[in-house]
C-alpha cells in the first residue's frame, strides 16, 4: 500500500509598495516562504522578471530542489552498497524556454556531482549508484522534462 506524505508551507506575498498590482511596475516581486520551525526563505521573481537578485527565485528553488533530492537518495544507496563518500558536491544548471507570450517550461536539468570516495574500489560502484538514485528520487519523477548526469568520482587527495 502506497504511504501518502503530506507538506505544508505558507508564501506571504510583501512587495505591495502601497498601490497592489495596478500595473505592472508597480509592484515588487518580494515575497517570503514559511515553513513551521524552520528559517524564512527570502523570494522574489527571477531579476530577469522584474525580480530581486539578492532573493531566492522559484526556478532555482526547483533546480535546487532536484540536486539536493539526488544527493540524497545517493548518499543513502552509497551507504547501503558500502561505499564511503567522504564529500559531495553538485554545480547543477538548468536550461528554461520562455515562449512568445511570456510563459515558460524547463527544458533539462543537469546535475554536476563531485563525489569523494574512501578508496579507489568504490569509484566504479560510486559512479553507478547516481542513475538509481535518479530513479528513486521524488522530485525527478515528479518533473516532465529530462534530468542530466554528469557525475565525477575520485578520491580524497592527501594534503601536506
Amino acid at each position: 500500500m502506497a504511504k501518502e506524505h503530506h507538506y505544508e508551507l505558507t508564501v506571504e506575498w510583501t512587495g505591495n509598495l502601497g498601490t497592489g498590482t495596478s500595473d505592472y511596475r508597480s509592484y515588487e516581486r518580494s515575497h517570503v516562504i514559511r515553513v513551521e520551525n524552520k528559517p524564512e526563505i527570502l523570494g522574489s521573481s527571477d531579476p530577469a522578471f522584474r525580480g530581486d537578485r539578492n532573493r531566492h527565485n522559484p526556478e532555482g528553488l526547483l533546480i535546487a530542489s532536484i540536486s539536493s533530492c539526488h544527493m540524497l537518495w545517493y548518499l543513502h544507496l552509497c551507504a547501503e552498497a558500502g561505499v564511503v563518500v567522504l564529500d559531495y558536491e553538485d554545480s547543477a544548471t538548468a536550461i528554461m524556454i520562455e515562449g512568445a507570450n511570456g510563459s515558460g517550461k524547463f527544458k533539462e536539468v543537469t546535475l554536476n556531482p563531485i563525489v569523494t570516495v574512501e578508496n579507489a574500489s568504490m569509484i566504479e560502484k560510486s559512479m553507478d549508484l547516481h542513475q538509481k538514485a535518479n530513479e528513486f528520487c521524488f522530485i525527478a519523477n515528479s518533473v516532465n522534462f529530462p534530468i542530466h548526469h554528469n557525475p565525477i568520482s575520485k578520491l580524497r587527495s592527501i594534503k601536506s
